[in-house]
């Protein structure tokens, strides 16, 4: 009788445990990583990223031995929500300075991997052709969150539209605006949402990937448009803190910053994304 008893008490702890143990799609295991050979969950933005990533997809990856799940996102915030808390592996849309200051708001852990590519932010506008022409009194709608409305600030400060106090840097925001010759309003807007405010302002700083979606070609459609050079904006890959050493993890990266997929996007996007450095 005891040692039937024993017996069962075993056999529950251990399904206990295993059951503790198991994993779910998309989720990396106690170790960091999931099974060398289970689908990639990467979020990304439609464009330019679901594109490069179907590139990379069709073209590369099987010599990797890599699969990749595409899930893809209209907004900037669920695919942090989604892989911090393990329904993904990975997401390719955001540059660094906004993931730091979403690790600093949000209190989430996730580590930035690899640079791939710039989306230069441009400004863009249906009812004047360049900036002298901006009206007394307009309006310019811009990004709304912390780093995107410092970079547009900045933008917008480099060509003389503006000037932003010393110091202000990526940072800023209106209160930062020293100077304001035109006397412009500025609309903070979600960054999905600004394409569609072209109709009701004079001026909309809007970010590389929503103006692609949106039609836009930035390197003819621009009044203004953002310099590659020294920029620190580039969009890369971002796991989970504790799972960059994925395997699965190393070879998306590998791919992403190889010289195949720097060609595809000079010849795909010429111009308007721009390979990193």
């Amino acid at each position: 009788m005891r040692r039937t008893l024993g017996l069962v008490i075993a056999a529950v702890v251990a399904l206990v445990l295993s059951a503790c143990g198991s994993s779910s799609p998309g989720t990396a295991t106690a170790t960091g990583s999931a099974a060398a050979d289970a689908p990639l969950k990467v979020g990304v933005s439609p464009v330019p990223h679901a594109q490069i990533l179907k590139y990379v997809a069709d073209n590369l990856a099987a010599a990797k031995g890599l699969k990749l799940e595409l899930v893809e996102f209209s907004d900037y915030v669920q695919p942090n929500l989604q892989l911090q808390d393990g329904r993904l592996d990975a997401n390719y849309f955001q540059h660094k300075p906004y993931l730091d200051d979403f690790n600093a708001s949000k209190g989430t852990k996730l580590s930035f991997v690899a640079p791939v590519h710039l989306e230069p932010l441009g400004l863009y506008s249906r009812k004047v052709k360049d900036l002298a022409s901006l009206p007394q009194g307009g309006t310019v709608a811009v990004p709304n969150d912390a780093t995107n409305l410092g970079r547009a600030l900045k933008l917008l400060a480099d060509n003389g539209v503006v000037t932003l106090k010393d110091g202000a840097g990526t940072a800023a925001t209106e209160r930062d605006v020293a100077g304001n010759p035109k006397n412009l309003t500025f609309r903070p807007l979600e960054a999905a949402q600004l394409p569609r405010s072209l109709d009701d302002v004079d001026a909309a700083v809007i970010n590389g990937n929503y103006a692609l979606e949106a039609d836009l070609d930035p390197s003819s459609d621009a009044l203004v448009l953002e310099k590659a050079e020294g920029n620190p904006y580039a969009n890369g890959l971002v796991v989970a803190q504790g799972h960059e050493s994925d395997p699965r993890v190393k070879a998306l990266a590998g791919l992403l910053t190889g010289p195949e997929v720097k060609k595809y996007i000079e010849e795909t996007f010429k111009g308007s994304v721009v390979a990193a450095d």
